[in-house]
């Protein structure tokens, strides 16, 4: 189906910005990733990890229909489409109905009964809305399931210069299969937080009542107030749309902490404690991801889960990355092509380097431009193209959020970046990999994180710098 658009208003984003957007669907499905594993089971202490199996069974760092839906709504979103117009409506309707027969691993029961019967082609948005309408009416307790929620994150992106069409879009997209309007009322709230994150950087959740109607507003500021900073555990079963919300903003409220030595840490420490609610724990887990990822950014999610993340239809985390901005920039790509384009190797930018970090030889320094490094692994710190370097499996192919400036206006968590990178080179080290560490020059972004990992392996400071600073630049090879 063509999804026929009207010229967008387009809301330029600075980087910090960027990276928030970025952050959505990504930190969604780590979140959901996290939690398969534990879902339904009993609750459990220690750090949660993607060991995968759950309702799948899923790989490890394998997704859910959390995500899986998400990205339906992703691929209509990253066009540009307005999801107010019948026509995108459509086009998700029939994207939801296609994953129904091709790669739905689980489907709720909300969603699953309104699905049940129709078909694509036009007018299925509208064949969609009427069964769940009808579902719900039918008095069979179908309608107010977390399933709406769960996907939502990424409209959030969709109109970001636009709070009410921002939650028009919420509504309908929610009541596609969901027609309790408490549904799409908690759509619109998680939503409207969203796009308040990415542009503002904060968290604020009660921002969004006056987008909900007035006879349901102090019911939900008395629900919003119950989970502020409340044990996630507390919500009971969290199958229920207001629950799941209240699991996911008391994860996220109550995990909040001024003395980390990485403030991000706060993204990974919240989906910790969101799988810990326990129940229903990737759809808690994927919904708090959302908002987590539009406040701390892509930037915030550990490499080590960016190589295990990914899903259907056969996507990564650079893949997610990628919708998430595109819909962020109304389906726009920059003037460098990115992130839409297949090739994005910087040609006449830098010549070929590869460099042996003086602490490590199996970690070699150097370009973009460089395809004949001999690595098996990869961690490219600069922008690249969509195409897969051929011979390395995908979860061998980091992509690190990071900027060539040290403003924190650019590179909101620079410091954690420098560090996580660090960690995720040695990671793939002790797996036996030979890991080629590039951005576009070798001229900043390279050195650093180079020196970011001399101090890891055991240098101070000054002694990492100064073994980084005589191996480089070396001559082209």
């Amino acid at each position: 189906m063509t999804v026929h658009t009207a010229e967008p208003r387009r809301l330029h984003l600075n980087a910090a910005q960027r990276d928030r957007a970025a952050g959505v669907l990504l930190a969604a499905a780590m979140g959901d990733a996290l939690g398969v594993p534990y879902e339904f089971r009993p609750r459990f202490s220690g750090d949660p990890e993607m060991n995968g199996g759950g309702l799948g069974p899923y790989a490890p760092g394998e997704y859910s229909d959390d995500t899986q839906m998400a990205v339906c709504i992703a691929e209509v979103a990253a066009t540009g489409a307005d999801l107010t117009e019948a026509t995108a409506l459509d086009a998700i309707a029939d994207r939801f109905l296609a994953w129904r027969h091709e790669g739905a691993t689980d489907i709720g029961t909300s969603t699953s009964a309104a699905m049940r019967g129709v078909e694509a082609g036009p007018g299925s948005a509208a064949r969609l809305t009427v069964n769940a309408r009808r579902v719900f009416e039918s008095r069979t307790g179908l309608g107010a399931g977390n399933g709406g929620l769960m996907r939502t994150g990424v409209v959030g992106l969709s109109a970001l210069h636009d709070r009410e069409h921002t939650a028009q879009a919420a509504r309908a997209v929610c009541e596609l299969t969901h027609a309790d309007p408490l549904a799409a009322d908690s759509c619109v709230l998680w939503c409207e937080a969203i796009r308040v994150a990415v542009l503002e950087a904060r968290l604020d959740l009660a921002g969004g009542l006056d987008l909900i109607p007035a006879e349901r507003r102090t019911r939900w500021q008395t629900w919003i107030d119950d989970a502020t900073g409340a044990n996630p555990a507390s919500f009971g079963r969290n199958g229920f749309t207001v629950t799941a919300l209240q699991a996911a903003w008391a994860a996220i409220t109550s995990t909040l902490d001024d003395g980390r030595e990485f403030p991000c840490d706060h993204l990974r420490d919240a989906l910790f404690a969101a799988v810990h609610a326990g129940d229903d724990t990737d759809t808690v887990t994927a919904i708090a991801g959302a908002l987590l990822g539009a406040r701390w950014g892509a930037s915030a999610v550990p490499a080590h889960y960016l190589r295990l993340v990914h899903g259907w239809p056969n996507l990564g985390a650079s893949d997610l990355v990628r919708l998430a901005v595109l819909t962020a920039g109304s389906g726009r790509p920059d003037r460098t092509g990115w992130p839409s384009s297949e090739d994005h190797a910087y040609r006449g930018w830098s010549t070929p380097m590869a460099i042996p970090h003086p602490l490590d030889r199996g970690v070699l320094l150097g370009t973009i431009n460089t395809p004949k490094h001999g690595c098996n692994a990869i961690v490219s710190l600069c922008r690249r193209g969509t195409r897969p370097t051929a011979g390395i499996a995908r979860e061998d192919q980091v992509d690190v959020w990071l900027l060539d400036k040290e403003d924190p206006a650019k590179n909101p968590n620079l410091a954690f970046v420098l560090a996580d990178t660090a960690r995720v080179i040695k990671e793939l080290r002790d797996e036996g990999k030979s890991v080629f560490v590039h951005c576009v020059a070798a001229e900043q972004r390279t050195p650093s994180v180079a020196i970011a990992y001399a101090r890891l392996l055991g240098a101070d400071p000054e002694e990492a710098r100064a073994l980084v600073l005589r191996a480089m630049p070396a001559l082209p090879i």
